[in-house]
């Protein structure tokens, strides 16, 4: 990593410790592993709000499914039961995957009595999956940051942008499409049968970790918070995404309400997610190594503000026609897998190696709750002072909280180099 990246962790050869898989075998593992993810993730995000506002839930409503990713917020909590505790004897993180994929399938089966205006029964139901994806999501970070040499977090990031780009295709366009055409309970049976494909993936873990000896120090998030190197990261992770939930989460609604039609809503997401998705990821690997993490956040904090400048524009009549909406759309989706690759990678150069999965999970969640917390006042917003008003406050979050990054990772590099 660069000095404008942040501080340098004083572990990282520990994390290569143990016999670790072939690079195509653990790349191709960890692409699975993350479509187990996102299949149900996207369904959540990308396919139910459309869905649920054609259906005639309100705006209000539909913002409040935001919720439903609290866990992802809070499981920090039990990441260090993640990173002590295994499932089965010989295998850790895997047995983790294993459980808690099942349950997930489980969950989509239980939505299947429900409509898409139920929306008690669909919080209850998922929020229990949210459980269960986090938990996951803990166990598949840690096997990522103890198995990924160094010099393969950038490609290892970008092949969890490009699953994740899979799941929004699964997920959210097959979801809409599927919805559209088939309805409701072939929608729910499809995703949850291939759901059960990546099962795969966590068969075929290899995990060169062995059991804590008896005495060793447990894992905890007070231990990643005494580490004095990774406050600047924590810091960046607190303030770069602030102004993204506030887009999100009204995204699919403001396109219904400026009139397409459901089955263009799902391929739009699904084009960008095969294209715009996936391109982005591996430029993002390619920009992390040859810029470092501060210039490269600093480029699409920058891009980003403009998507969203485009977003009010069209919402305040000062754009008109579907083309432009779609462009700021497919650019959102760029720029934002482009930003996993960055931050992503940079959580994974402070991880320790004695907590892996803690220590990415805290600064994982660190990001979350302020998009969360956007996400959450997004409709009220919307209702209170219009689309237009939203994004404009998007736009001016953004671009404030992309300088006080690239500062924040300046000046760590400096204190690092000093």
């Amino acid at each position: 990593m660069t000095a404008t990246a942040g501080p340098r962790p004083s572990s990282p050869p520990a994390l290569a410790a143990g016999p670790a898989p072939g690079r195509a075998r653990l790349f191709a593992v960890l692409a699975g592993l993350y479509v187990a993810q996102a299949i149900p993730s996207y369904l959540i995000a990308a396919a139910l709000p459309p869905i649920m506002r054609e259906a005639g839930v309100s705006r209000a409503a539909i913002g409040s499914l935001s919720l439903l990713f609290l866990p992802l917020v809070l499981k920090f909590l039990w990441a260090p039961v993640v990173d002590r505790v295994r499932p089965f004897a010989r295998a850790h993180r895997a047995g983790w995957v294993i459980v808690t994929q099942l349950g997930v399938i489980a969950c989509l089966l239980a939505l299947v009595p429900f409509g898409p205006t139920q929306v008690g029964p669909i919080m209850a139901v998922g929020f229990l999956a949210s459980l269960l994806i986090s938990t996951q999501d803990i166990a598949t970070d840690g096997y990522a940051v103890k198995q990924l040499r160094a010099e393969d977090r950038p490609v290892g990031n970008a092949i969890q942008g490009g699953s994740v780009a899979l799941g929004v295709v699964v997920g959210g366009t097959l979801g809409l499409v599927l919805y559209h055409r088939v309805g409701w309970t072939w929608m729910l049976l499809t995703l949850a049968a291939a759901s059960t494909l990546p099962l795969a993936a966590a068969l075929a873990m290899r995990e060169g970790d062995p059991a804590p000896e008896a005495g060793a120090r447990r894992p905890s998030v007070g231990a990643f918070l005494r580490r004095r190197e990774v406050r600047s990261i924590l810091w960046v992770a607190l303030t770069y995404r602030v102004s993204e939930g506030l887009v999100k989460a009204m995204e699919g609604p403001y396109l219904v309400d400026a009139g397409v039609p459901l089955d263009r809503i799902g391929y739009l997401s699904g084009v960008a997610a095969t294209t715009a998705g996936l391109a982005g990821s591996v430029v993002a690997a390619v920009l992390v190594r040859r810029l470092g993490t501060a210039a490269t956040l600093g480029l699409l904090g920058l891009l980003r503000t403009l998507c969203f400048g485009l977003f009010a524009a069209h919402a305040l009549g000062l754009v008109a026609g579907h083309g432009p909406l779609f462009g700021a759309a497919g650019f959102q989706t760029l720029i934002r897998y482009m930003e996993i690759v960055a931050l992503y990678s940079l959580f994974m150069a402070a991880a320790s190696a004695g907590q892996p999965g803690t220590d990415f999970t805290v600064l994982a969640c660190a990001q979350l709750v302020v998009y969360l917390a956007g996400s959450l006042v997004s409709g009220k917003l919307a209702d209170l002072f219009g689309y237009g008003a939203l994004f404009g406050l998007a736009a001016l979050l953004s671009g404030a909280a992309t300088a006080a990054t690239v500062g924040l990772l300046r000046r760590a590099g400096r204190e690092a180099a000093g």
